[in-house]
């Protein structure tokens, strides 16, 4: 299946950009889709076969789910690349457009449960969610 490719534009230094990606405290503090949801709960191994793992839950606890990567290549502040438990490929690119100024650029296999438009629109809420909480911190 086709990958999907979303993108954001962050007003914010590469270097900030990068490390609030990365960062487990940062990470509970925006990786989820919808203010019904939140992360629990993130560990970050951020080296070539180390790990990411995220729980994101319904506030309410009537759902929750692990998402897992292990990681396949790291450029520092330029790109990540890993594979998700179920073998599909995401690629996370931090693009420097100049010294406040950063575009990051994400590109993933989609499953085959949701349609494609179901899941861009969950992984751009996300990336959404984290250009507003870089910007804001």
């Amino acid at each position: 299946m086709e990958p999907i490719k979303i993108d954001i534009t962050i007003l914010e230094p590469v270097q900030k950009v990068w490390d609030y990606m990365n960062d487990p405290k940062h990470i509970t503090k925006w990786s989820y889709a919808h203010d019904t949801w939140q992360c629990t709960k993130a560990e970050n191994s951020l080296v070539v076969g180390g790990k990411l793992k995220i729980r994101m839950e319904a506030k309410d606890g009537s759902f929750g789910f692990d998402y897992e990567g292990i990681y396949d290549e790291i450029v520092l502040f330029e790109a990540i690349k890993y594979h998700l438990t179920d073998g599909r490929k995401v690629e996370v690119y931090f693009n420097k457009i100049d010294e406040k100024t950063t575009e990051v650029v994400q590109i993933f296999e989609p499953e085959e449960q949701n349609s494609r438009e179901m899941q861009r629109d969950g992984w751009y809420a996300i990336l959404n969610n984290f250009h507003k909480y870089v910007e804001n911190h």
